[in-house]
Protein backbone atom coordinates (compact mmCIF):
# COMPACT_ATOMS: atom_id res chain seq x y z
CA UNK A 1 0.00 0.00 0.00
CA UNK A 2 1.41 3.52 -0.61
CA UNK A 3 2.09 5.73 2.17
CA UNK A 4 -1.19 7.99 4.06
CA UNK A 5 -1.31 11.65 3.10
CA UNK A 6 -4.15 13.49 5.33
CA UNK A 7 -6.20 15.72 3.51
CA UNK A 8 -5.55 18.46 6.14
CA UNK A 9 -3.14 18.79 9.45
CA UNK A 10 -4.06 15.99 12.13
CA UNK A 11 -4.51 17.39 15.60
CA UNK A 12 -1.49 15.71 17.86
CA UNK A 13 -1.07 15.81 21.91
CA UNK A 14 2.25 14.84 22.57
CA UNK A 15 2.10 12.74 26.20
CA UNK A 16 5.37 13.36 28.18
CA UNK A 17 8.33 16.39 28.35
CA UNK A 18 11.36 13.40 28.72
CA UNK A 19 13.96 12.27 26.90
CA UNK A 20 11.41 11.15 24.13
CA UNK A 21 9.06 13.48 24.36
CA UNK A 22 10.78 17.01 24.35
CA UNK A 23 12.10 15.51 20.96
CA UNK A 24 8.08 14.72 20.12
CA UNK A 25 7.43 17.93 20.60
CA UNK A 26 9.67 19.57 18.36
CA UNK A 27 9.08 16.83 15.53
CA UNK A 28 5.07 17.54 15.81
CA UNK A 29 5.85 21.37 16.02
CA UNK A 30 7.92 20.77 12.44
CA UNK A 31 5.68 18.48 10.61
CA UNK A 32 3.55 19.51 8.35
CA UNK A 33 0.80 17.19 8.14
CA UNK A 34 0.01 17.71 12.50
CA UNK A 35 -1.13 20.13 14.62
CA UNK A 36 0.72 20.13 18.33
CA UNK A 37 -3.17 20.94 20.34
CA UNK A 38 -1.53 19.74 23.72
CA UNK A 39 1.05 18.34 25.90
CA UNK A 40 1.21 16.23 29.01
CA UNK A 41 3.49 15.99 31.41
CA UNK A 42 3.81 13.70 34.90
CA UNK A 43 5.86 16.39 36.41
CA UNK A 44 4.08 19.35 38.47
CA UNK A 45 6.72 21.73 37.88
CA UNK A 46 6.07 21.57 34.23
CA UNK A 47 2.61 22.05 34.37
CA UNK A 48 1.66 25.10 32.96
CA UNK A 49 4.59 25.99 30.94
CA UNK A 50 4.74 26.19 27.00
CA UNK A 51 5.67 23.47 25.32
CA UNK A 52 8.77 25.27 23.19
CA UNK A 53 10.83 25.73 26.93
CA UNK A 54 10.38 22.56 27.76
CA UNK A 55 11.21 21.21 24.39
CA UNK A 56 14.29 23.34 24.32
CA UNK A 57 13.04 25.40 21.17
CA UNK A 58 14.27 28.86 22.53
CA UNK A 59 11.02 30.45 21.01
CA UNK A 60 7.31 29.60 22.62
CA UNK A 61 4.53 27.28 20.98
CA UNK A 62 1.22 28.57 22.97
CA UNK A 63 0.66 25.44 24.21
CA UNK A 64 0.77 24.84 27.84
CA UNK A 65 1.75 21.44 29.48
CA UNK A 66 -0.93 19.82 32.18
CA UNK A 67 -1.08 16.92 33.94
CA UNK A 68 -4.93 16.69 33.78
CA UNK A 69 -5.46 14.12 31.08
CA UNK A 70 -9.21 14.24 30.60
CA UNK A 71 -8.15 18.12 29.56
CA UNK A 72 -6.57 16.65 27.11
CA UNK A 73 -8.89 14.10 25.78
CA UNK A 74 -11.38 16.94 25.65
CA UNK A 75 -9.52 18.25 22.99
CA UNK A 76 -10.55 15.54 20.52
CA UNK A 77 -7.14 14.97 18.94
CA UNK A 78 -6.68 13.02 15.96
CA UNK A 79 -3.69 11.09 17.94
CA UNK A 80 -1.67 11.15 20.78
CA UNK A 81 2.15 10.78 20.39
CA UNK A 82 3.10 8.46 23.95
CA UNK A 83 7.30 8.79 25.09
CA UNK A 84 5.89 8.06 28.35
CA UNK A 85 8.35 5.77 30.70
CA UNK A 86 6.29 2.18 30.49
CA UNK A 87 9.40 -0.11 31.12
CA UNK A 88 8.61 -0.10 35.20
CA UNK A 89 4.98 0.01 34.34
CA UNK A 90 3.92 -2.28 31.64
CA UNK A 91 0.52 -3.43 32.84
CA UNK A 92 -0.49 0.18 34.50
CA UNK A 93 0.87 1.54 31.12
CA UNK A 94 -1.18 -0.55 28.71
CA UNK A 95 -4.49 0.12 30.88
CA UNK A 96 -3.36 4.24 30.06
CA UNK A 97 -3.29 2.90 25.96
CA UNK A 98 -6.11 1.14 26.18
CA UNK A 99 -8.23 4.10 27.73
CA UNK A 100 -7.15 6.44 25.41
CA UNK A 101 -8.00 4.30 22.57
CA UNK A 102 -11.61 4.01 24.47
CA UNK A 103 -11.89 7.23 24.86
CA UNK A 104 -11.65 7.40 20.95
CA UNK A 105 -7.94 8.96 20.33
CA UNK A 106 -5.87 7.17 18.05
CA UNK A 107 -2.18 6.31 19.67
CA UNK A 108 1.37 5.92 18.84
CA UNK A 109 3.68 4.90 21.54
CA UNK A 110 7.18 4.17 22.16
CA UNK A 111 6.14 1.21 24.57
CA UNK A 112 5.48 -0.70 26.65
CA UNK A 113 7.31 -2.67 23.35
CA UNK A 114 5.43 -6.04 24.97
CA UNK A 115 2.73 -5.04 22.52
CA UNK A 116 4.92 -4.89 19.03
CA UNK A 117 3.52 -7.66 18.15
CA UNK A 118 -0.34 -9.09 18.88
CA UNK A 119 0.52 -12.86 19.16
CA UNK A 120 2.56 -14.92 21.55
CA UNK A 121 3.71 -12.90 24.00
CA UNK A 122 0.95 -11.39 26.09
CA UNK A 123 -2.57 -13.70 26.74
CA UNK A 124 -4.91 -13.89 23.66
CA UNK A 125 -7.65 -11.97 25.94
CA UNK A 126 -5.53 -8.90 26.89
CA UNK A 127 -5.13 -8.36 23.16
CA UNK A 128 -8.47 -9.26 22.92
CA UNK A 129 -9.62 -6.12 24.86
CA UNK A 130 -7.24 -3.54 23.42
CA UNK A 131 -9.17 -4.58 20.32
CA UNK A 132 -12.61 -4.59 21.77
CA UNK A 133 -11.64 -0.96 22.77
CA UNK A 134 -10.17 -0.13 20.00
CA UNK A 135 -13.69 -0.87 18.34
CA UNK A 136 -15.59 0.96 20.90
CA UNK A 137 -13.54 4.69 20.51
CA UNK A 138 -13.23 3.83 16.40
CA UNK A 139 -9.38 4.37 17.56
CA UNK A 140 -6.04 2.51 17.00
CA UNK A 141 -2.59 2.00 19.35
CA UNK A 142 0.84 1.29 17.14
CA UNK A 143 3.95 0.93 19.39
CA UNK A 144 7.12 1.01 18.18
CA UNK A 145 10.19 3.00 17.36
CA UNK A 146 14.09 2.26 16.39
CA UNK A 147 14.49 -0.95 18.88
CA UNK A 148 12.39 -2.54 19.49
CA UNK A 149 10.58 -1.18 16.16
CA UNK A 150 12.13 0.22 12.63
CA UNK A 151 15.75 -1.60 13.17
CA UNK A 152 14.73 -5.03 13.56
CA UNK A 153 11.04 -5.19 12.19
CA UNK A 154 10.50 -3.05 8.86
CA UNK A 155 14.22 -2.80 7.66
CA UNK A 156 15.18 -6.61 7.83
CA UNK A 157 11.80 -7.27 6.59
CA UNK A 158 12.57 -5.01 3.60
CA UNK A 159 16.20 -6.77 2.65
CA UNK A 160 14.50 -9.79 2.78
CA UNK A 161 12.42 -8.97 -0.35
CA UNK A 162 16.05 -9.33 -1.83
CA UNK A 163 16.32 -13.01 -1.22
CA UNK A 164 16.09 -16.23 -3.37
CA UNK A 165 15.90 -18.48 0.49
CA UNK A 166 16.22 -17.49 3.87
CA UNK A 167 18.46 -19.30 6.57
CA UNK A 168 18.52 -17.00 8.95
CA UNK A 169 17.68 -13.22 10.06
CA UNK A 170 19.63 -11.72 12.72
CA UNK A 171 19.19 -8.18 14.07
CA UNK A 172 21.67 -6.41 16.58
CA UNK A 173 21.96 -3.18 18.57
CA UNK A 174 25.54 -2.38 19.55
CA UNK A 175 25.93 0.81 21.60
CA UNK A 176 27.70 1.84 23.88
CA UNK A 177 25.06 3.82 26.85
CA UNK A 178 27.69 5.74 28.37
CA UNK A 179 25.45 8.73 27.47
CA UNK A 180 21.88 7.01 27.51
CA UNK A 181 20.38 9.32 30.15
CA UNK A 182 17.63 6.60 31.63
CA UNK A 183 18.62 5.67 35.15
CA UNK A 184 16.00 3.35 35.82
CA UNK A 185 16.59 1.61 33.02
CA UNK A 186 20.16 1.63 33.30
CA UNK A 187 20.92 0.85 36.97
CA UNK A 188 17.27 -1.35 37.96
CA UNK A 189 16.59 -2.60 34.93
CA UNK A 190 19.79 -3.40 33.34
CA UNK A 191 21.95 -3.63 36.82
CA UNK A 192 24.75 -1.73 35.60
CA UNK A 193 26.82 -0.29 38.52
CA UNK A 194 25.56 -3.50 40.65
CA UNK A 195 27.36 -6.02 42.14
CA UNK A 196 27.56 -8.88 39.45
CA UNK A 197 25.26 -11.01 42.11
CA UNK A 198 22.83 -8.82 42.00
CA UNK A 199 19.55 -9.73 40.49
CA UNK A 200 18.12 -7.29 37.99
CA UNK A 201 15.15 -8.12 36.65
CA UNK A 202 15.81 -8.16 33.36
CA UNK A 203 17.70 -11.23 33.44
CA UNK A 204 15.45 -13.34 35.19
CA UNK A 205 14.43 -16.28 33.33
CA UNK A 206 11.96 -15.04 30.88
CA UNK A 207 12.65 -11.21 31.07
CA UNK A 208 14.06 -10.89 27.89
CA UNK A 209 11.32 -13.46 26.26
CA UNK A 210 8.76 -10.86 27.33
CA UNK A 211 10.67 -8.01 26.34
CA UNK A 212 12.05 -8.80 22.70
CA UNK A 213 10.31 -11.86 21.88
CA UNK A 214 7.81 -9.73 20.17
CA UNK A 215 10.23 -8.41 17.82
CA UNK A 216 11.59 -11.91 16.89
CA UNK A 217 7.63 -13.24 16.38
CA UNK A 218 7.07 -10.35 14.21
CA UNK A 219 9.65 -11.08 12.38
CA UNK A 220 9.01 -14.48 11.83
CA UNK A 221 5.23 -14.06 11.33
CA UNK A 222 6.33 -11.45 8.39
CA UNK A 223 8.34 -14.84 7.15
CA UNK A 224 5.37 -16.67 7.50
CA UNK A 225 7.34 -19.65 9.60
CA UNK A 226 6.18 -20.60 13.24
CA UNK A 227 8.81 -20.95 15.84
CA UNK A 228 9.40 -23.71 18.67
CA UNK A 229 8.47 -22.62 21.78
CA UNK A 230 9.73 -21.44 24.20
CA UNK A 231 11.78 -18.83 22.41
CA UNK A 232 15.97 -19.07 23.59
CA UNK A 233 17.59 -16.89 26.17
CA UNK A 234 21.18 -16.68 26.04
CA UNK A 235 22.77 -13.54 28.77
CA UNK A 236 26.80 -12.63 29.22
CA UNK A 237 27.20 -10.25 32.05
CA UNK A 238 30.80 -8.70 32.33
CA UNK A 239 32.51 -6.15 34.90
CA UNK A 240 33.97 -3.38 34.57
CA UNK A 241 37.43 -3.26 35.07
CA UNK A 242 38.24 0.47 36.17
CA UNK A 243 35.74 2.63 37.54
CA UNK A 244 33.48 4.21 34.90
CA UNK A 245 31.11 6.75 34.61
CA UNK A 246 28.09 7.44 32.86
CA UNK A 247 25.39 10.06 32.98
CA UNK A 248 22.56 8.11 34.97
CA UNK A 249 24.98 5.28 37.08
CA UNK A 250 28.56 5.28 37.99
CA UNK A 251 29.69 1.79 37.71
CA UNK A 252 32.86 1.06 39.53
CA UNK A 253 35.39 -1.62 38.73
CA UNK A 254 33.81 -5.20 39.44
CA UNK A 255 30.69 -4.26 39.15
CA UNK A 256 28.17 -4.98 36.08
CA UNK A 257 29.34 -2.68 33.50
CA UNK A 258 28.68 -4.43 30.01
CA UNK A 259 26.38 -7.48 28.71
CA UNK A 260 25.42 -9.39 25.45
CA UNK A 261 22.12 -11.12 24.96
CA UNK A 262 20.27 -12.96 22.81
CA UNK A 263 16.28 -13.78 22.19
CA UNK A 264 16.56 -16.95 19.47
CA UNK A 265 13.96 -18.02 17.65
CA UNK A 266 14.06 -22.25 16.62
CA UNK A 267 12.44 -23.94 14.24
CA UNK A 268 12.31 -27.63 14.20
CA UNK A 269 15.49 -26.83 16.28
CA UNK A 270 17.54 -24.57 13.73
CA UNK A 271 17.80 -21.22 14.52
CA UNK A 272 16.20 -19.04 12.03
CA UNK A 273 14.86 -15.22 13.77
CA UNK A 274 17.77 -14.14 16.60
CA UNK A 275 17.62 -10.65 17.90
CA UNK A 276 20.74 -9.92 19.79
CA UNK A 277 21.85 -6.78 22.06
CA UNK A 278 25.49 -5.54 22.70
CA UNK A 279 25.87 -3.12 25.11
CA UNK A 280 28.40 -1.56 27.01
CA UNK A 281 28.88 1.45 29.27
CA UNK A 282 32.36 2.39 27.85
CA UNK A 283 33.51 1.50 23.73
CA UNK A 284 36.66 0.01 25.23
CA UNK A 285 35.12 -2.72 27.35
CA UNK A 286 34.96 -6.00 25.82
CA UNK A 287 37.18 -5.78 22.83
CA UNK A 288 36.26 -9.38 21.25
CA UNK A 289 32.71 -8.60 21.35
CA UNK A 290 31.10 -7.34 17.84
CA UNK A 291 31.55 -3.50 17.53
CA UNK A 292 29.78 -0.40 15.07
CA UNK A 293 31.88 -0.24 11.93
CA UNK A 294 31.56 3.66 12.51
CA UNK A 295 31.03 5.20 15.65
CA UNK A 296 30.22 3.92 19.05
CA UNK A 297 26.39 2.72 18.13
CA UNK A 298 24.83 0.84 15.09
CA UNK A 299 22.32 -1.37 14.21
CA UNK A 300 23.25 -4.38 12.13
CA UNK A 301 20.85 -7.12 10.29
CA UNK A 302 22.29 -9.80 8.62
CA UNK A 303 20.32 -12.37 6.40
CA UNK A 304 22.32 -15.56 6.04
CA UNK A 305 21.16 -17.50 2.93
CA UNK A 306 21.05 -16.87 -0.65
CA UNK A 307 22.59 -13.90 -1.04
CA UNK A 308 24.73 -13.45 1.98
CA UNK A 309 23.45 -9.69 3.23
CA UNK A 310 24.21 -7.70 5.65
CA UNK A 311 22.98 -3.62 6.56
CA UNK A 312 24.59 -1.61 9.38
CA UNK A 313 22.62 1.47 10.09
CA UNK A 314 24.39 4.34 12.32
CA UNK A 315 23.18 7.30 13.15
CA UNK A 316 24.11 10.13 15.11
CA UNK A 317 22.67 13.66 16.25
CA UNK A 318 23.91 17.37 15.18
CA UNK A 319 25.97 17.25 18.37
CA UNK A 320 28.00 13.46 17.08
CA UNK A 321 26.04 11.42 20.10
CA UNK A 322 23.94 8.19 18.91
CA UNK A 323 22.07 7.92 22.31
CA UNK A 324 20.12 11.39 21.44
CA UNK A 325 19.68 10.67 18.05
CA UNK A 326 17.89 7.32 19.37
CA UNK A 327 15.67 9.54 21.37
CA UNK A 328 15.12 11.58 17.85
CA UNK A 329 15.00 8.50 15.70
CA UNK A 330 12.44 6.39 18.10
CA UNK A 331 9.86 9.75 18.11
CA UNK A 332 10.20 10.38 14.89
CA UNK A 333 9.57 7.08 13.70
CA UNK A 334 6.27 7.63 15.87
CA UNK A 335 5.56 10.70 14.29
CA UNK A 336 6.24 9.88 10.82
CA UNK A 337 3.69 6.84 11.44
CA UNK A 338 0.55 9.23 12.76
CA UNK A 339 -1.34 9.41 9.68
CA UNK A 340 -1.09 5.69 8.84
CA UNK A 341 -2.39 5.12 12.32
CA UNK A 342 -5.37 7.33 12.15
CA UNK A 343 -6.32 6.02 9.52
CA UNK A 344 -5.92 2.20 10.43
CA UNK A 345 -8.15 -0.24 11.27
CA UNK A 346 -9.95 0.32 15.32
CA UNK A 347 -7.49 -1.78 17.65
CA UNK A 348 -4.13 -2.80 18.12
CA UNK A 349 -1.93 -2.67 14.91
CA UNK A 350 1.84 -3.36 14.00
CA UNK A 351 3.97 -2.50 11.63
CA UNK A 352 2.70 -5.49 9.02
CA UNK A 353 -0.09 -3.61 9.05
CA UNK A 354 1.22 -0.53 8.30
CA UNK A 355 1.72 0.92 4.65
CA UNK A 356 4.72 2.65 3.79
CA UNK A 357 6.25 5.33 6.46
CA UNK A 358 7.77 8.42 4.77
CA UNK A 359 9.36 11.12 6.23
CA UNK A 360 7.10 13.05 3.70
CA UNK A 361 7.46 16.51 4.20
CA UNK A 362 10.55 17.10 6.22
CA UNK A 363 12.97 18.09 3.52
CA UNK A 364 14.13 20.99 4.49
CA UNK A 365 13.75 24.32 3.01
CA UNK A 366 16.31 26.89 2.16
Amino acid sequence: MSQVIPEKPLRVVVWSTGTIGRHAIAGVDAHPDLELVGVWTSTTEKHGKDAGELAGLGRELGIRATTDRDELVALRPDCIVHGAMTDDRVFESIDDLTGLIRDGVNVVSSGPVILLHRDGTLPAEMIDAIDEAGRQGGASLHVNGIDPGFANDVLPLVMTSLSQRIDHVKVSEIADYSTYYQPVVMKDLFGFGQPMDAKPLLWEPGILTTAWGPVVRLLAAGLGVTLDEPLQEHVDRRPAEVDTSTVSVEVPAGSMAAVRFQVVGTVDGVPRVTLEHVTRTHPDQVPEWPRPNEGDGCYRVEVEGEPMMKVELTHHGENGDHNVSGMIVTAQRLINAVPAVVAARPGLVTALDLPLVTGRGLVAAR
